[in-house]
């Protein structure tokens, strides 16, 4: 009769380590992160989500005040256009290539913001703000620090940011008179000059009417939060408007009667204008 061999038992030790390979190291589950990233600080504590959200609706991450991140901003005028906005930090490093992935303690992104709204988002302490998209008056920048999977770092309920003023941007440099040409002329000046801002699908001020007199100039200031398109109608003018920019239209009233000026995207009334 042919008999059936069957394998030894494993030993004590092979056991340890088959459940030592299914387990990971010691009894905490194994944690995939980057690579250069050590054991001990991708298997550290991470902090602890709250339900509170941020301006923007990212969850906070709760740290302990010791040990915990902190971040300062400084922005500096650049003599050729807008600001370049500095960070300095503490207990905190950027990792672009893991963000969207898990929350690494003291590791991630920042966001940018102007007057609570987001311009940017950083990837290193330094960071160049254009002037073309900072609104005419805009006073605050408010720098914070997310987490990999974007939440925000916090501490005691509030999240890890610096705020900075913003210092009036450097006068742009004349490309005419460096190269000797004689300066462009100036554009003729408005009789009349009408400043509209949209913000949030709302109009400042609200509409009304302007009166003009036929052959007067006007100049048509509009600042909106989200791009969009200036129209005129009876006079057929359109204008392009970025989001955050300050445009200006200037247009000689040629023609009498009431026409509206409105956004096309939005559709929202701006003004009125009452040319006699």
């Amino acid at each position: 009769m042919r008999r059936t061999r069957t394998a030894p038992p494993l030993g004590a030790a092979a056991l340890l380590t088959a459940a030592a390979l299914l387990t990971g190291c010691g009894d905490r589950p194994t944690t995939h992160h980057r690579p250069g990233t050590g054991h001990e600080v991708a298997t550290a504590e991470a902090g602890r989500l709250l339900a509170a959200k941020d301006t923007d609706g990212h969850r906070l991450r709760e740290v302990a005040a010791e040990g915990a991140p902190t971040v300062t901003l400084t922005a500096r005028p650049d003599t050729e256009d807008g600001w370049n906005v500095q960070l300095g930090l503490q207990r905190f490093r950027f990792t672009p290539d893991s963000t969207g992935g898990a929350a690494l303690p003291g590791s991630g992104h920042a966001h940018l913001y102007l007057d609570g709204r987001e311009v940017g988002r950083l990837y290193g302490p330094w960071f160049h703000l254009p002037g073309r998209t900072v609104p005419r008056g805009a006073r605050t920048l408010t720098v914070r620090l997310h987490a990999d999977d974007h939440t925000v770092w916090a501490v005691r309920g509030t999240p890890v940011q610096g705020t900075a003023p913003l210092a009036p941007a450097a006068p742009a440099a004349d490309p005419t008179r460096a190269a000797g040409a004689a300066p462009t002329p100036a554009p003729p000046r408005a009789d009349r000059t009408v400043d509209i801002t949209v913000t949030d699908g709302k109009v400042h001020p609200a509409p009304g009417r302007v009166e003009l007199r036929k052959g007067q100039r006007l100049a048509l200031g509009v600042t909106s939060d989200r791009a969009d398109t200036l129209h005129i109608h009876g006079y057929d003018r359109k204008v392009e408007l970025p989001a955050g920019q300050h445009v200006t239209y200037a247009f000689v009233a040629d023609r009498t009667g009431l026409f509206e000026v409105e956004t096309h995207e939005s559709d929202l009334l701006l003004t009125q204008l009452v040319v006699r």
